[in-house]
């Protein structure tokens, strides 16, 4: 199998990891001779653990019922509908009409269509480092230009700020947007300091501007929080949601006010439209999801499980421990020693990666499900690995 998967599977790394799945539940993935324990989730997607049974047996229900009947947004589909409900439930008032994708670069792109029909303006701004996807609009906002080279020309009028910077001058009256993600991924776990989200929230309404939230990663109790923003006193203008909001499945959303997503009606009509977004057996799996962090409170136990992992992670070759909640990177004396760990780990039953641009870090995002056993046993791999490097 994994000649074919080589041979007829598009690549996009020369050595994939390459582990034969057979099965994977809760906080480990099966291959064919070995049991893996699982610290990444899917990046960050598999935030109630694998193959959770409410989930499968609500998208089993509604298989039974119908799949895809009609392009989004023209019949009334109940999973849809519920979904977005309970979302808006639990987010500020400011946040109340949302836009079901397939995935979260969609989310993203959609945010940058409707922010530039909103504002009548045309130049974004977005923090160097920054990750956003890889269709085109969301690789133009997506600040490492390594990306990015290969593909250009891509979306004009972008500019960029440093994260966490204090000169927000780039914010102007031609600003539509500013896209960030609440904490930087890629660029390696880095969260805001000195106010800074609240600042640039301020510079936006004082130039006209909207703020986008990229919480694809962050989202849905990963932080220790329902949403990342509310650990910061800040409501976006738009909110984008994807990964773990689908319980493993495909899923995006853009969320706003009302009042902007009614501009989708008119001047044109169709103004963003999508064939399977808001896909009813795809969204009863979202709301299974959503109402199970909700009601099993991970977002707090995500926390508790932060302080077990910062405890256990002391090493010598470990620098610097980057957490907000279970969104944790190890920053490595070297790559080198980066790499080693995630390959060594690998062996020796343990499931971790690594980030987009910072070279030195490892990734640990579990299931928010995991146990303390599980978190003491992946731990315990980690530091005899180290041991031997």
């Amino acid at each position: 199998m994994i000649d074919k998967f080589k041979n007829f599977q598009a690549q996009i790394v020369p050595n994939p990891l390459s582990i034969e799945v057979v099965k994977a539940e809760g906080s480990y993935i099966y291959g064919k001779n070995k049991k893996y324990l699982d610290f990444v989730a899917g990046v960050s997607v598999c935030n109630i653990g694998h193959s959770n049974k409410k989930v499968f047996r609500a998208v089993s229900k509604q298989l039974k019922k119908y799949s895809h009947v009609m392009v989004y947004g023209e019949f009334v589909l109940e999973p849809s509908v519920n979904l977005c409900e309970l979302l808006i439930r639990n987010l500020p008032d400011n946040l109340n009409s949302v836009y079901l994708t397939n995935s979260g670069t969609e989310a993203v792109e959609a945010a940058l269509k409707i922010s530039k029909r909103i504002t009548g303006r045309s130049k974004i701004v977005s923090a160097k480092n920054s990750y956003h996807g890889s269709t085109h609009g969301s690789l133009s906002v997506s600040g490492y230009e390594n990306r990015k080279r290969a593909y250009r020309p891509l979306l004009p009028n972008i500019e960029y700020l440093k994260f966490n910077c204090d000169d927000l001058s780039l914010i102007d009256e031609n600003t539509a947007c500013v896209i960030l993600e609440t904490i930087q991924g890629g660029a390696g776990f880095i969260t805001p300091e000195n106010n800074f989200l609240i600042k640039v929230k301020k510079r936006c309404e004082k130039v006209g501007a909207l703020m986008i939230l990229d919480e694809l990663q962050t989202g849905l109790g990963r932080t220790g929080k329902l949403f990342a923003f509310e650990h910061y006193e800040i409501r976006p203008d738009i909110l984008l949601l994807g990964k773990a909001l689908g319980g493993g499945f495909p899923i995006g959303a853009m969320i706003t006010k009302k009042c902007n997503m009614d501009l989708l009606q008119k001047n044109p009509i169709l103004g963003h439209i999508t064939t399977f977004g808001g896909h009813p057996v795809i969204a009863a799996a979202g709301f299974e999801t959503l109402s199970i962090i909700i009601q099993n409170k991970l977002s707090k136990k995500a926390i508790e499980k932060e302080n077990l992992f910062k405890e256990l992670l002391v090493h010598p070759l470990i620098n610097e421990v980057r957490s907000k909640g279970l969104m944790i990177a190890l920053i490595m004396k070297n790559d080198i020693i980066a790499n080693q760990l995630v390959i060594k780990s690998l062996n020796n039953g343990l499931i971790l990666f690594w980030l987009l641009y910072e070279k030195r870090a490892v990734r640990i995002t579990p299931p928010l499900t995991i146990s303390n056993s599980e978190i003491k046993k992946g731990c315990k791999i980690i530091l005899s690995v180290l041991n031997s490097i």
